[in-house]
């Protein structure tokens, strides 16, 4: 009687009729459930809304006033009389010169800018997170279905050696190995199954919705080398285009504007003010004791009413203002210091992860094609230990080394491609490039039909029960 070990494990585990779900729909309602994004746009609007904030300092005002005032006069200097004035009209101010405002505005233009870039980069963060989350699911449900059917072969195994050890045919330290490895096997199973949880949970928290099946890759996915071939033109596109770089630079150039807002509180300023109203005056006696005088110069006695316009210059000049802006200039200057030199540490972070993270792709293509083959050389070798088995030449230990052997060169090839998939799109966010469309891309080579590790044992030929008579 021939088995198949491993697709006879998936069918059972595929009767779960869960509709499967791509990358593409998951970075799709990962759009609208992460926080992480939503804070990210909300900022951006609320920089987008700073900018017009800071442009009300610099355009007219226009208020309308009033004024009420009751005034009793002194008795011993007039007759003791008390009147009543009601002003009111309307005031335009419209500043002329005011530096610190022009460059609080500037300050705010590169806010909105700064902030921009943070969107743009936690876009592309919540594109790695997404593929990540997604992929490590992947990971999991594979290394769960190597931990079962290890855990199923090497059981056969310990029935096996029970059963020879029954006839006399081993002794019982086979018999006690063969226990020892079944009873590792199941904790590796009992690990692998909490493993999968979790990594649900991670993708969850990005999603919102818990998800049983996931498209996998096909066996057919190429593993294609970087373009440009030259991990230094990866570095001058990444020094170029990264958003985290970007990000860093816009908030330098925020810092620089902000100081050149402190060194104008040096400066003078000089608004123009245009007003036009009317004063009432009641109580007063003819000739009045308490006379009243406009803005213009003219006294006015009696009661009655007045209409005044006027229009001025304002001009202030700072001489003293308790050392304050001395003090945040300075303390401007160091903070320009924090931010260049923090553009330098990012800078060269991009460098370094760009151009390892080249190698890393390269890596994990040679290391796939060489796993690949590692599959073919375990199966192989597997098939000879059991014939082995069979007839003498090899003990039970050497069969359960063979079948992890396997198992985990299954395992391996599978973590391999993942690896290639993550430090692509990773290569790609280090460089400024990712974008949904890369996602989309690489979801054309995603397949509910295409279940992951079980297939590459489909692939193989077939293994003879162990237990046959």
């Amino acid at each position: 009687m021939n088995k198949r070990l491993l697709p006879g494990l998936m069918a059972a585990l595929a009767a779960q009729h869960v509709p499967a779900m791509n990358l593409v729909e998951t970075y799709e309602k990962a759009l609208t459930y992460d926080s992480g994004i939503a804070e990210s746009r909300a900022t951006l609007q609320a920089e987008q809304a700073g900018i017009d904030v800071s442009r009300a300092n610099l355009l007219p005002r226009l208020n309308a006033f009033g004024d009420a005032r009751h005034t009793d006069i002194d008795p011993d200097n007039a007759s003791g009389d008390s009147y009543k004035t009601f002003s009111y009209g309307v005031e335009l101010t419209q500043p002329m010169f005011r530096a610190d405002a022009w460059f609080d505005f500037e300050t705010s233009q590169i806010r909105s800018e700064a902030a921009r870039a943070r969107y743009n980069l936690a876009q592309q963060q919540l594109i790695l997170d997404v593929a990540e989350g997604y992929f490590n699911v992947l990971r999991a449900a594979d290394a769960l279905t190597t931990a079962q059917a290890t855990e199923t072969a090497i059981g056969r195994q310990y029935e096996q050696a029970q059963e020879r050890f029954d006839v006399g045919l081993i002794a019982i330290t086979e018999v006690y190995e063969a226990r020892a490895s079944y009873d590792d096997s199941k904790s590796r199973r009992i690990a692998a199954e909490s493993d999968l949880d979790i990594a649900r949970e991670d993708l969850a928290r990005l999603t919102g919705e818990y998800t049983e099946q996931l498209d996998n890759l096909r066996q057919e996915f190429p593993l294609a080398r970087p373009a440009p071939a030259n991990p230094t033109e990866w570095e001058k596109i990444a020094l170029g285009q990264n958003w985290e770089i970007q990000t860093a630079l816009l908030e330098l150039d925020t810092s620089k504007s902000t100081l050149e807002s402190r060194k104008a509180g040096h400066y003078p300023t000089l608004d123009l003010n245009a007003s036009y109203g009317e004063t009432d005056i009641n109580g007063l006696g003819p000739g009045g004791t308490g006379s009243t005088a406009g803005s213009g110069g003219a006294t006015r006695s009696g009661n009655g009413t007045t209409t005044e316009g006027v229009i001025r210059l304002t001009l202030n000049v700072p001489l003293y203002l308790g050392g304050g802006t001395q003090a945040g200039v300075r303390q401007q200057r160091s903070l320009v210091t924090v931010a260049d030199q923090a553009l330098n540490t990012v800078r060269r972070d991009v460098r370094v992860n760009t151009r390892s993270l080249f190698r890393q792709v390269n890596t994990n293509i040679e290391s796939a094609s060489a796993l690949e083959q590692t599959i073919i050389s375990r199966r192989s070798a597997l098939d000879a230990t059991r014939a082995g088995y069979e007839v003498g030449t090899r003990n039970i230990v050497e069969v359960l080394d063979a079948e992890r052997d396997y198992y985990e060169a299954l395992q391996n090839y599978a973590n391999a491609r993942y690896d290639y998939v993550l430090n692509t799109l990773n290569l790609k966010q280090s460089a400024g490039t990712l974008s949904p469309q890369d996602l989309m891309n690489l979801n054309r080579w995603l397949s509910a039909s295409a279940p992951g590790i079980e297939a590459l044992a489909e692939d193989d030929e077939t293994i003879d029960d162990p237990t046959r008579n």
